[in-house]
């Protein structure tokens, strides 16, 4: 598993104060507002101290030390920052998206693996993995409860109960 995990990326600047807004990559401010200090790279680079974090509408408002004025600011959009996985405590039933990546969709009754989920997106309520097929197709799988019986990250598997047409050909005449 990956040590250090990407949670938001610099867009702009906020104000002269040396403020940088960020898109979250995480599940929200008030987590990203729990880390001390983020990385510039993925291997740990770069350690930055954050004073502050502060929810923007559907984003967040970074202060970090020594950023005091807008050129500073501006010094870091485009910048993706990371957390270390060791310092982030997630509630039972959490997982960091990238540890879904890669894990398999296993049918909960009869085993058959539908492929392996290839990217973790989030357009609304709840998340949309899409799903790289054996045969080479995709699929979007919506992982909402009716459909998700159990995420088992050590084995890499996510046991899954889909609906009939969900992962085949359409059925009943259905057009896809």
């Amino acid at each position: 598993m990956q040590q250090y995990l990407e949670v938001c990326k610099a867009v702009t600047t906020h104000g002269v104060a040396g403020e940088v807004k960020v898109e979250l990559w995480c599940d929200d401010a008030a987590f990203l507002g729990r880390f001390k200090r983020l990385y510039r790279g993925p291997q740990g680079q770069a350690p930055i101290a954050v004073t502050k974090v502060r929810a923007h509408k559907n984003m967040a408002l970074v202060t970090f030390e020594g950023v005091n004025d807008m050129d500073a600011a501006r010094a870091l959009v485009g910048q993706v920052f990371y957390i270390d996985r060791a310092d982030a405590k997630l509630p039972k039933g959490h997982y960091f998206q990238a540890d879904l990546l890669g894990c398999h969709l296993i049918d909960a009754e009869n085993g058959r693996d539908y492929g392996e989920i290839a990217q973790v997106s989030h357009p609304g309520a709840q998340d949309i993995y899409t799903v790289s097929c054996p045969d080479g197709s995709t699929a979007l799988f919506p992982a909402v409860k009716p459909f998700l019986v159990k995420i088992c990250i050590e084995d890499r598997k996510v046991l899954v109960s889909p609906i009939p047409g969900m992962f085949s050909e359409a059925e009943n005449g259905d057009q896809i």
